[in-house]
């Protein structure tokens, strides 16, 4: 007849740090670079979107309950695989925050020592420095933020007098910031729909890499996007997103 198990949804987990950070922290040699605890917090998304699947390929979900009505475990599931999986999810979850949150930190600290470097540089320039500092720049060059303004995604096309084409966007710009979403957080642009959803009617700030063909350098752009539905088109922008 079974075993009678009331919580056998809930996964059982031990205690210890199952990532780099936790493991990290733990022992105290809590000096990852910024560098490093982006490359971990990559690693800590793709881990669990293959968790995500994991389970998919159950037809279960984090909640789906594991027993019948009357508290048996249902015959027609992996529940040993399931809660491993759901166990590793909750880890992972909890060390994928604590890495936003330090890299966060970083990102400040960044643009803090970034902002102090060039006035540091400003104040030292000379008639010929500012000479030079007129010349078009790299991405490098232009960027204080270094990392988290890397072009995140690419416009692939946009729908003429639709809202992206009234704020200016073009086929090819590379999207470095969408409101508060960038490289860092973007979550393969998730993140961007739902900023779009939240400021339906208001003001998007949008900065922008755009390639120049004629002169081979790149323009940057801050442009002001206001999504909405009366356009005539379909969706709430008119353009078409894909990862950089």
């Amino acid at each position: 007849m079974g075993l009678l198990m009331d919580s056998l949804h809930a996964p059982v987990v031990a205690s210890g740090p199952t990532s780099g950070v936790a493991a990290a922290n733990d022992d105290g040699s809590d000096k990852m670079s910024l560098l490093e605890l982006i490359t971990e917090k990559d690693r800590v998304e793709s881990e669990l979107s293959a968790l995500s699947s994991v389970l998919d390929s159950h037809g279960v979900t984090m909640n789906t309950t594991l027993t019948t009505f009357d508290g048996y475990p249902r015959d027609d599931l992996d529940i040993a695989q399931i809660r491993t999986t759901r166990a590793r999810i909750i880890y992972l979850k909890n060390d994928y925050k604590s890495l936003m949150s330090r890299i966060e930190i970083g990102l400040h600290t960044h643009h803090a020592s970034a902002s102090h470097s060039e006035a540091a540089a400003k104040s030292r320039a000379t008639v010929a420095a500012s000479a030079s500092m007129t010349a078009p720049s790299t991405i490098a060059e232009t960027s204080a933020f270094g990392i988290i303004e890397t072009p995140f995604a690419r416009v692939n096309s946009v729908v003429s007098k639709s809202p992206a084409d009234d704020a200016g966007l073009r086929a090819g710009d590379g999207i470095r910031s969408f409101g508060g979403v960038n490289w860092i957080n973007h979550e393969k642009l998730t993140k961007v729909a739902e900023v779009v959803q939240r400021n339906e009617g208001r003001v998007i700030l949008v900065k922008v890499l755009r390639s120049d063909s004629s002169n081979q350098n790149d323009e940057e752009l801050q442009l002001q996007l206001v999504p909405r539905r009366d356009w005539g088109g379909r969706g709430l922008l008119g353009c078409h997103l894909v990862p950089a």
